[in-house]
């Protein structure tokens, strides 16, 4: 099942890079020729977009590898590293973007409205039917994907908006106002974006769980007397890890041992840890890794 999921992101991916290419390609003519900064900047935005697309598509299927001895863990976290590098290319477009549009609110000139028009419907449509085909998505790689094209989308209609507006007006700033409008938005979601997925390079607790609540469900399991060295950390976003020393009384039989690692996997399995260590420690044993805490047992 999951691997039927990794298909499908690959091909949505890939059918996402085509459409957005082809679309691309279409904006710089459109926008040279009907002299809109919005337009262009957009084209500039796609152009990292198409950028990011293919190397998500190329960082999404080596993830698929299946896991060696060089990576023991397999190679998902590949898909993480994809997305480090999309942002990295909209970050550098964004400044680009930003750099040119400053001088065009300066001296603004009058784009081609009817053309805006045109072009804001068919990047609403094409950008609405990748985003369609990318719904649903789980991957940390593809979903940014998802996120950077419903900015297109959001974008298209800003656009198709002011093209209407400049249609009866000569308010031939809102054009360029509007491309730093939009570069700003996306900008703001692609920090927010990397800071999300430096997180789980960071190795940090995964969202929406508590180590802390984690330790009180484990320390509630019949036998138990306590739990260390509890750690919970993500290897793409998806796919998470959970190691924890649990401390039992010295007459606990194997058969209760293997009883309580069972309910530790049960509670790791609803988490959606993949990988699961449990080290089984007796109140009259010291930890290797922490001093023995008598108040323990």
């Amino acid at each position: 099942m999951d691997h039927q999921h990794s298909n499908n992101n690959l091909k949505n991916i890939g059918f996402a890079f085509g459409l957005n290419f082809s679309f691309t390609i279409l904006e710089i003519i459109g926008g040279v020729i009907f002299n809109s900064l919005a337009i262009i900047s957009d084209a500039l935005h796609d152009a990292g977009d198409s950028l990011s697309l293919g190397l998500s598509w190329f960082f999404e299927r080596y993830s698929n590898r299946q896991r060696d001895q060089k990576y023991t863990y397999g190679y998902r976290r590949y898909s993480l590293l994809g997305a480090v590098v999309n942002t990295i290319i909209l970050f550098i477009g964004a400044v680009i973007i930003v750099q040119c549009t400053l001088g065009r609110l300066i001296n603004p000139m009058p784009p081609h409205a009817f053309g805006m028009m045109g072009f804001a419907i068919l990047g609403i449509i094409v950008n609405g039917f990748a985003v369609w085909r990318l719904r649903g998505s789980e991957s940390f790689n593809t979903k940014l994907v998802f996120w950077h094209l419903l900015e297109d989308v959001l974008g298209w209609v800003a656009v198709l908006v002011v093209s209407i507006v400049l249609r009866f007006t000569s308010w031939y700033f809102l054009d360029p106002l509007l491309a730093l409008i939009i570069t700003l938005y996306v900008l703001f979601n692609v920090l927010k974006n990397l800071r999300k997925t430096l997180a789980v390079f960071l190795q940090s607790v995964p969202e929406n769980i508590s180590n802390t609540e984690v330790i009180a469900q484990l320390s509630h399991i019949p036998k138990v007397k306590s739990v260390h060295h509890t750690h919970l950390w993500s290897i793409d976003g998806e796919h998470h890890v959970l190691t924890t020393h649990v401390v039992v009384e010295e007459n606990t039989s194997k058969v209760e041992i293997v009883r309580i690692k069972e309910q530790v996997r049960q509670l790791a399995n609803t988490l959606n840890c993949e990988h699961i260590t449990v080290e089984i420690e007796y109140c009259d044993t010291e930890c290797t890794m922490y001093p023995k805490n008598h108040d323990a047992c």
